[in-house]
């Protein structure tokens, strides 16, 4: 019974991660696309609070409940499950991205315009891709 709860808050976690991971960089476009000093600062601060008050602990939630369940599972089923070593894979990238958006978020301080906005479009779309492929993995759970 308690890797089933393990699990429903690892969800909400995942789910509160990848949320964060796409508004982020959804505010870095509006905040290059700024011109005025008063929105621009606006932006900063969304931006600070989503990265450190959402994004930043729904990834240690994440990560935290998932290595719990993990651990619950035990060391043969680990070993054995393929898909999840896959899983984590994306994970570690996905962790990648969080603090790339963290370094950007601090970069757009000093330089409000340091890249276009189709740059952070694009840089948008990464968690989209691996959220698929996470879904995927964890469904399907493939003999990979």
């Amino acid at each position: 019974m308690l890797i089933l709860w393990v699990k429903a808050f690892h969800i909400i976690a995942v789910v509160c991660w990848f949320a964060a991971m796409f508004y982020l960089p959804r505010l870095f476009v509006y905040h290059v696309q700024s011109t005025d000093v008063v929105s621009i600062q606006r932006f900063e601060l969304m931006e600070r609070k989503l990265y450190r008050g959402i994004m930043t602990p729904a990834m240690i939630a994440t990560w935290a409940l998932g290595l719990w369940m993990v651990w619950l599972l035990g060391r043969d089923y680990f070993l054995t499950q393929h898909w999840l070593h896959a899983k984590l894979a994306l994970v570690v990238l996905l962790t990648g991205y969080h603090f790339a958006c963290g370094y950007y978020r601090r970069a757009l301080i000093n330089q409000p315009h340091l890249k276009s906005h189709v740059f952070f479009r694009w840089f948008n779309e990464i968690p989209i891709l691996a959220l698929i492929a996470i879904v995927i993995l964890v469904v399907i759970k493939p003999n990979i």
